[in-house]
């Protein structure tokens, strides 16, 4: 074995390959901060809910227009209210994943 070298590495170098990896975690900490900071829009019903969450999960604002709120139908209101805030929390998720396989190589797991 070479000096330094590890059978079943390229090139041998163990010290390289341990860079990259300390590249690549610094890289997706820098990218987990940047989804975290972004926000996300969820709409329901044509647009008579709209929400927008954070890249930490939280729900930010909430607007339901007037003519979505019908005192004898409160369960389509809660309907859509929960189907905006899906929306834009799977829109968070499928940025966040993407993303996050761009710089691991859909390796995200691993570090």
């Amino acid at each position: 074995m070479a000096r330094g070298g590890f059978p079943g590495i390229p090139g041998g170098n163990m010290q390289q390959l341990m860079r990259q990896a300390q590249k690549m975690q610094q890289q997706m900490l820098q990218l987990q901060q940047e989804l975290d900071e972004r926000e996300y829009e969820g709409t329901a019903g044509g647009g008579a809910v709209t929400c927008k969450v954070s890249g930490k999960r939280q729900l930010l604002t909430l607007n339901i227009q007037p003519d979505a709120v019908d005192p004898d139908d409160v369960e389509m209101l809660q309907d859509m209210v929960i189907a905006a805030v899906n929306d834009a929390l799977k829109k968070g998720e499928d940025t966040r994943e993407a993303e996050m396989g761009k710089v691991s190589g859909g390796m995200g797991g691993m570090f």
